[in-house]
């Protein structure tokens, strides 16, 4: 597999904001009832139901690219680029609420990726290929 050139530094970095993401979330108290403030766990049906705040977040974006729009929170930036923000933020909460490492898995996938062939131009171009 190729290695991708990212230092020590730059994952730690990720790391961090991954945690960040998960902390900030536990402190608002995302993963707590809000009327009794009693710590959710971690079922099958909320981690489905996080997945789909994540494509919440994703559709979002569409919509904002769609129309064009800038965000209403940030109105300095695309509201694409804030969705996709809130998205990354909601993946990062719940693989550190799911106990998984997405910045490792992400720098392998990466690298594997790099390798395979029907990621390369010439064949994704190809007739049967992973065209757009």
């Amino acid at each position: 597999m190729n290695q991708i050139q990212i230092g020590i530094n730059e994952i730690a970095g990720a790391r961090r904001l991954a945690e960040h993401c998960h902390h900030q979330a536990l402190n608002a108290g995302w993963w707590n009832d809000p009327e009794t403030g009693e710590p959710h766990e971690l079922t099958p049906e909320r981690f489905a139901q996080k997945l789909c705040l994540i494509h919440s977040e994703v559709s979002e974006a569409m919509e904002g690219h769609r129309k064009g729009l800038m965000d209403d929170k940030l109105p300095h930036r695309q509201m694409t680029e804030v969705e996709l923000a809130d998205a990354v933020i909601r993946i990062f909460d719940l693989g550190g609420r799911a106990g998984h490492d997405i910045i490792g898995a992400v720098i392998e996938k990466l690298a594997y990726n790099a390798e395979r062939a029907d990621h390369k131009p010439e064949n994704r171009a190809a007739p049967g290929g992973k065209k757009y």
